[in-house]
């Protein structure tokens, strides 16, 4: 595994071509809308950076890089603050870097239930809550002496901030790493992380 300035270099050059793959995304995408609306796409490069909340994984930092594809799948529903409209959408984790008092682990994620509800239009600004869940793959045990692959979950509460085109969300995020007892040890991390996000949503033709 690679050691010292190497692993910040392969961190680097892994970033720079996620952001790439985005750039190729967005540009391939047809006629660009502000918000999330009934049928668009929502397109979206984010990184995330948080700690573990308690006991003995209350040192453990994480920082990850990922890739979102979405789909707004209803128009606005529910009463005065709860209206919004509902979204699926798939994240691809290429970069997850767990840093942990005895080592640093690097692994891949692959999300693919994120259930997000987005509230009604508010000007320039829309919140949005979301649930989901995926799967983590490490080159060390996460967290040490539990397990080499791992399931996520938790919640988020967020806004974007929307514009012309594109968009900049903002949100904080708990997520739980577990291996769901597949190994004998068990602990789990309960971290909360805040995540950064830039993309764009799109209707096709």
């Amino acid at each position: 595994m690679k050691q010292g300035p190497e692993r910040g270099e392969w961190v680097r050059k892994t970033f720079w071509a996620c952001f790439v793959i985005a750039v190729m995304m967005f540009t391939g995408a047809a006629k660009a809308q502000s918000g999330p609306d009934e049928g668009s796409r929502d397109l979206q490069i984010w990184t995330s950076g948080g700690h573990g909340l308690t006991g003995s994984t209350s040192s453990t930092e994480l920082w990850n890089v990922g890739l979102r594809y979405g789909w707004v799948l209803t128009g606005p529903h529910g009463p005065g603050l709860l209206n919004g409209n509902f979204e699926y959408a798939v994240d691809v984790v290429p970069v997850f870097v767990v840093f942990q008092p005895a080592n640093t682990a690097y692994g891949f994620g692959l999300n693919p239930i994120a259930l997000k509800w987005n509230f009604a239009p508010g000007h320039n600004v829309r919140p949005y809550l979301e649930i989901g869940g995926g799967t983590l793959f490490t080159n060390d045990q996460v967290p040490s002496g539990a397990s080499r692959v791992n399931f996520t979950s938790g919640g988020a509460l967020g806004m974007y901030f929307l514009r012309n085109k594109y968009n900049v969300a903002a949100e904080v995020r708990f997520m739980h790493i577990s291996n769901a007892s597949i190994a004998d040890h068990n602990p789990g991390i309960n971290t909360v992380q805040f995540r950064l996000g830039f993309g764009l949503f799109t209707h096709h033709k």
